[in-house]
Order: C-alpha cells, then structure tokens, then sequence
C-alpha cells in the first residue's frame, strides 16, 4: 500500500474542478521513494515520502 512507514501520509481523495464547474473524482498521492536508511547499525530499505526524506538528511 502506499503509506509513508515514518509519518504514515497515505493518498487523499478529492475532485478535480473544470473551469465550468464540473467535477470529477481523484487521488492526491504522496511522493514515495524506497530509500536505505541506517537503523540501529544496519541498513534497512523504507518507503518514505519526500518530506521524511529531507527531514532525515536534515539530522
């Protein structure tokens, strides 16, 4: 499924608006990358969105 395992942001669902009003169903998917991150000595692969990347590279 496609959910972020750090901060758990998962698709939204909304509408897509024309510009004479109409509307029709859609999905607002997260940007999720599979990235291998150093955990407890080890590295281990995760799906994680854009954001919890670049938090990550931050510290």
């Amino acid at each position: 499924m496609a959910v972020c395992e750090a901060c758990g942001k998962h698709a939204v669902s909304g509408q897509t608006r024309s510009k004479a009003f109409n509307t029709s169903k859609r999905q607002f998917k997260p940007n999720l990358q599979v990235v291998r991150v150093l955990e407890k000595g080890t590295y281990v692969r995760k799906k994680l969105c854009a954001k919890c990347i670049k938090t990550l590279a931050k510290s």
